[in-house]
């Protein structure tokens, strides 16, 4: 190769390096940022779940209460109630895929069951017939609430799957990040070793034009 076409490439090169460099680190930090924010929804459609989750315990818990303290924790009951219909309607905007929907469709169902038995079970109880709230809450409200505590169980362990994979696939695109930086950094050292020969090309012609004008 003549030095007249590696002085031409290396100047080529030396314009389109900077260029491939930021291009590379462009697309990287835009699939970077785009990863990123799926790992943010992931994490927080995950915590909704478990919202849901821990709502269901929480409620059926104060329910228990309630009816072995003549109605004192009812009140709690009804505020527990009142938040879970809260994340309930949030989950209902945010986790819209068909497995979410189905999930969030038969909890619904349940819950409305089982709030549909505890009318039932507050009116024998302000009757004072104890022992029907006893039957109530131990027998069809406690398999109420194991469907529903385990349909939520279900929703959030397929949350929670869908947060791995997204982690997963953000590290990938990190890592893929950096090899295509360490490529483009590669083809800049051979860009500097290819402008060093051809500028001791240029040298060692200099020199010699020199010692034949002498």
């Amino acid at each position: 190769m003549t030095i007249r076409a590696k002085l031409y490439i290396a100047i080529l090169l030396t314009i389109l390096g900077p260029v491939v460099t930021i291009a590379v680190a462009l697309h990287g930090m835009q699939r970077l940022g785009d990863r990123f924010d799926e790992v943010q929804q992931r994490a927080d459609q995950r915590a909704l779940a478990l919202d849901l989750k821990f709502g269901v315990t929480d409620f059926n818990g104060w329910q228990t209460a309630y009816g072995y303290d003549n109605g004192a924790s009812r009140p709690r009951f009804i505020a527990s109630v009142r938040e879970f219909r809260r994340d309930r309607a949030v989950a209902r905007r945010v986790l819209t895929d068909p497995l979410e929907r189905r999930h969030l469709r038969e909890i619904s169902t349940t819950f409305e069951q089982f709030m549909a038995l505890d009318d039932a079970a507050f009116a024998a109880l302000q009757r004072g017939d104890t022992k029907r709230v006893k039957q109530i809450f131990l027998g069809p409200e406690l398999r109420l609430f194991d469907s529903m505590a385990g349909r939520a169980e279900d929703l959030a362990d397929y949350e929670s799957r869908r947060e791995t994979a997204t982690e997963t696939a953000f590290d990938d695109a990190r890592e893929d990040s950096r090899r295509g930086l360490i490529a483009v950094g590669l083809g800049a050292a051979l860009v500097i070793v290819l402008l060093l020969v051809t500028a001791g090309d240029i040298a060692r012609l200099a020199i010699e034009g020199h010692r034949v004008r002498e």
